[in-house]
């Protein structure tokens, strides 16, 4: 299908995915100076939004593996009339023991699609375009990296003397960890700037070439450095971390979680200040025939450490941060 009819087909997973890609950005940076506040999303639209740095790199990532998920999702869930189960391999060997069968899910069709709808946001054709578009298929690649084999076995009284295996989606929030984890490690791309001023725009795509050469497809990339995220900067959209919640008690806690007000905090010249809240709630209940319920009133405090800034503190100076911002 082509043309307006295709257009609103699609539109509304799309949008659905591209928000679920920003839901788990939020996750995964929680604890992060950056939490991927809400002026990330300005990317859908692209109005003043030219930068290129590590965050911006994990926000087109994520947000088009989420149009990708969900396109494929509902493909297979039979929500879409023009496409179903991935069923090209069913009936051949896979491996000792096992055969494709089953309904696997259809990510040729959900990266088809999310490409023609996320690519095509990118008109320019600067360097900049050319790093998101390669980001693009970073989370694109991401989703076909992360999916699994289920398998289903066959035989007299389940021996699974021959399986039937398909291939599944993981759940996002496995591909949300696995950006994140590219995020981490992105590379910067270094472009020879001279050559890119003096040359035409034929000169400039092979320098890009050039520097595109030696990096995988599957990598994330930028190419300016983050601003300051310690600070507050509403012209980039960024509220900074004074006023964030931290935690420094629970259980479960990653060690990540657990050094959140050191780096969200500390590092950025700021103080941990508790905060309690006393809440006052209904409790033991009981009913009394008839026909009343009668409850207490329970109060509990709960505890919130934030940033805060030190007293008598304007320009104070900032320890030296250790580790990933």
């Amino acid at each position: 299908m082509t043309g307006p009819k295709a257009y609103l087909t699609y539109a509304s997973s799309v949008q659905v995915g591209a928000q679920s890609g920003m839901r788990e950005c939020k996750h995964q940076f929680a604890w992060d100076r950056w939490n991927c506040p809400d002026s990330a999303l300005q990317l859908s639209a692209h109005k003043g939004f030219r930068s290129a740095t590590r965050e911006t790199s994990f926000v087109h990532a994520i947000s088009t593996a989420g149009v990708m998920y969900t396109l494929t999702r509902n493909c297979s869930l039979g929500d879409l009339d023009d496409c179903g189960c991935d069923s090209s391999r069913n009936g051949k060997l896979g491996g000792r023991g096992w055969l494709w069968g089953g309904c696997s899910d259809n990510v040729d069709f959900g990266e088809r699609i999310s490409k023609q709808y996320v690519d095509a946001l990118e008109t320019g054709q600067d360097s900049r375009a050319a790093v998101n578009l390669h980001n693009n298929e970073a989370g694109r690649l991401a989703v076909k990296a992360t999916m699994k084999r289920i398998c289903r076995c066959h035989g007299m009284s389940e021996s699974c003397t021959m399986q039937t295996c398909w291939m599944q989606l993981s759940d996002f929030r496995e591909i949300g960890n696995y950006l994140k984890v590219k995020h981490d490690q992105a590379q910067k791309l270094e472009l020879d700037k001279r050559r890119m001023r003096a040359g035409n725009s034929a000169d400039n795509r092979v320098a890009m070439a050039d520097a595109f050469g030696s990096i995988a497809r599957t990598e994330l990339i930028y190419l300016e450095d983050s601003p300051d995220y310690c600070a507050k900067n509403l012209s980039l959209g960024l509220p900074g971390t004074e006023g964030r919640e931290c935690v420094q008690h629970g259980e479960s806690l990653t060690q990540w979680e657990r050094r959140s007000c050191r780096r969200l905090c500390h590092e950025c010249g700021l103080r941990v200040e508790e905060r309690r809240t006393e809440i006052v709630s209904s409790c033991n209940c009981k009913f009394h025939w008839c026909c009343t319920v009668k409850c207490e009133n329970c109060s509990r405090v709960i505890v919130k450490h934030v940033c805060a800034r030190r007293h008598g503190g304007h320009g104070h100076q900032r320890r030296k941060p250790r580790g990933p911002k």
